[in-house]
């Protein structure tokens, strides 16, 4: 079995797609979140990201790693997000750091939107609803 940071077969980004990301990774770049680091690679397809446990939580002092795979049409399609190993110890999260919620229901989503943009609000102690 591939571990799931292992490369799977995917289709180049498109050129929508790619002028997106270079946008977005620029944006960051300038104005990171605070918590999140970027890992700098030349794969704009495959993005790696530390992110820091919020203090005063369960995850004081702890960095987790976000593995972030991007879609040949992204942003129409949703790119793959998992945590790269060990995961937090979360509802709604796997063992395996797969995030356990449906993209088609939209709490995927609205979890990794808290996640990416406001995690000091939201002290890692997310609560929605499934």
């Amino acid at each position: 079995m591939a571990s799931p940071s292992s490369s799977p077969s995917r289709k180049a980004l498109s050129k929508i797609a790619c002028s997106r990301l270079q946008k977005e990774l620029a944006e960051w770049q300038v104005n990171p979140p605070a918590g999140f680091k970027h890992r700098v690679t030349d794969d704009l397809q495959r993005w790696v990201i530390d992110v820091a446990g919020a203090a005063g939580t369960l995850y004081t002092g702890e960095t987790y790693k976000l593995q972030v795979d991007f879609p040949e049409h992204y942003p129409m399609e949703a790119p793959q997000v998992i945590f790269l190993h060990p995961a937090p110890m979360h509802p709604h999260i796997y063992s395996n750091g797969h995030i356990c919620l449906d993209w088609s229901t939209g709490y995927a989503k609205k979890f990794l939107e808290i996640l990416l943009t406001n995690h000091d609000s939201m002290r890692w102690q997310l609560s929605l609803a499934p």
